[in-house]
């Protein structure tokens, strides 16, 4: 049976990840910074799933845990790196503390993962790690930029580590970027009264098992990078290639945003969300 990592798995997108991962018959080491969460997430989904205490800031950590899922499952196949952290607010306001924690745990722990992941991989010739981004990883937003420019730094190693293994002739490994909309999971459903996370709010809000559905399905039909939806990473770009215009209609847009943040308040509070 194949062996996967997945990070961040406690709840949200990681979560959803690990028990698809499973039904598609992966041995799936459940990780998170809080074990006890990692343990609730594999009991729950059941199987061949266990769970495991990681910390993704520490290099030697993942290494471990990468090669626990090896020698336990007889190697590893997927890698997803889930696990990250949004602290919203104005970028000049916030101390560097924060800023720190983003991109320890948004941009190191992505380093810090995918290179683990790849000392086995290219010794076994195969394998694919799949990074969790954001459409945030594509462009600047306003009220969470230190939570941006960690993502950008994500965006830059993913696709820059896919690069240097095509040139060093490595093709049985695929790394992958996922850039989703606002996905209501613990990272953001505590955010509804927080104004600086309004850009959150500001599109499509996906639910876990959405993304987690097209992060499996990169198994199959491999991808460098995929947005959610399409044409919210295509809007996404064209701002970013023009920022003289992102100026200007920031205004109307974080408007736009606040009124989309209070509505969904509305539908949390008065039980109509989330759906189901």
């Amino acid at each position: 049976m194949p062996g996967a990592v997945v990070t961040g798995a406690g709840g949200g997108i990681g979560l959803a990840t690990a028990r698809q991962l499973a039904g598609r018959g992966f041995a799936v080491h459940v990780t998170d910074v809080d074990g006890a969460a990692a343990t609730r997430a594999a009991d729950e989904i059941g199987g061949s799933t266990w769970a495991g205490e990681l910390d993704v800031t520490d290099a030697e950590a993942c290494r471990t845990a990468a090669a626990a899922a090896s020698e336990r499952d007889g190697g590893l196949a997927v890698w997803v790196n889930n696990a990250g952290i949004l602290l919203p607010g104005a970028v000049h306001e916030q101390d560097s503390a924060a800023h720190r924690t983003m991109l320890e745990v948004n941009t190191l722990g992505t380093f810090n993962g995918t290179l683990a992941a790849l000392e086995l991989m290219r010794t076994a010739g195969s394998g694919h790690v799949i990074n969790i981004i954001s459409l945030a990883g594509l462009v600047a937003a306003p009220g969470e930029v230190a939570y941006s420019a960690s993502k950008h730094a994500a965006m830059a190693f993913t696709l820059g580590t896919l690069y240097d293994l095509r040139r060093s002739g490595v093709t049985g490994i695929n790394i992958s970027a996922v850039c989703p909309d606002g996905v209501w999971s613990p990272m953001i459903d505590g955010k509804l009264d927080d104004p600086h996370a309004a850009a959150s709010f500001s599109g499509t809000m996906l639910m876990p098992e959405q993304v987690a559905e097209r992060v499996v399905g990169l198994l199959d039909r491999p991808r460098a990078l995929v947005t959610i939806p399409r044409w919210r990473g295509a809007l996404i770009r064209v701002f970013d290639a023009f920022p003289s215009v992102m100026t200007r209609l920031l205004p109307f847009m974080l408007k736009d945003a606040q009124r989309r943040q209070r509505r969904f308040k509305r539908e949390v509070e008065a039980g109509r969300w989330p759906p189901g």
